[in-house]
C-alpha cells in the first residue's frame, strides 16, 4: 500500500509556498466538516496540519500532502499524509521532544502536532525525505 491509499475522494495538493500551507489548512477545514468532527477537534486537526505543512515546506524543501477521508468499520475519520524528498530527519527521537527545534521557533511542530491527532505515524530516511501520516476520528 502506497501513502493514502485507503483515503476515500482524496486530494491532493502541493505544498511549494506559503499560500499553499494555506490552502491545506482550507482543504483540512473542510475535509473535518464534512465528517462531522467536533469544533474542538476541527481545530485540533486543522493546527497540526498546519504545522505539518509549515515543517513540509521550511524543512523539506516543499512536497505534497494527500488527504481524505478514511472509515475503518467503526468511525470515520480524516487522514492526511505528507510526504518531501528533502534531507530528512537525522535524529527523530531528538526532534520529537518538547522544546527541541533547528528553527528557532517554540520545538512543539512534531510532538505538538502528535498530540493534537489520534494516529501519528513518521518515516523518514536521511538524505531520501520524510512521510508524516496523521489521522483525527470521529468521537
Amino acid at each position: 500500500m502506497t501513502a493514502g491509499d485507503d483515503i476515500v475522494a482524496k486530494e491532493t495538493l502541493a505544498i511549494r509556498s506559503d499560500q499553499d500551507v494555506v490552502r491545506v489548512r482550507q482543504l483540512v477545514r473542510t475535509l473535518a466538516v464534512s465528517v462531522k468532527l467536533s469544533l474542538v477537534d476541527q481545530t485540533k486537526l486543522v493546527t497540526a496540519a498546519s504545522e505539518l505543512a509549515r515543517n513540509t515546506l521550511v524543512y523539506g524543501g516543499g512536497g505534497t500532502v494527500v488527504a481524505g477521508r478514511v472509515d475503518n468499520g467503526r468511525r470515520s475519520g480524516i487522514r492526511i499524509v505528507f510526504s518531501d524528498h528533502g534531507p530528512g530527519i537525522p535524529d527523530l527521537d531528538l526532534a520529537l521532544t518538547d522544546g527541541y527545534t533547528t528553527g528557532g521557533g517554540l520545538g512543539l511542530g512534531l510532538s505538538g502536532a502528535r498530540r493534537l491527532v489520534d494516529e501519528f505515524d513518521i518515516d523518514t530516511a536521511v538524505g531520501q525525505g520524510t512521510t508524516i501520516s496523521v489521522i483525527k476520528w470521529c468521537r
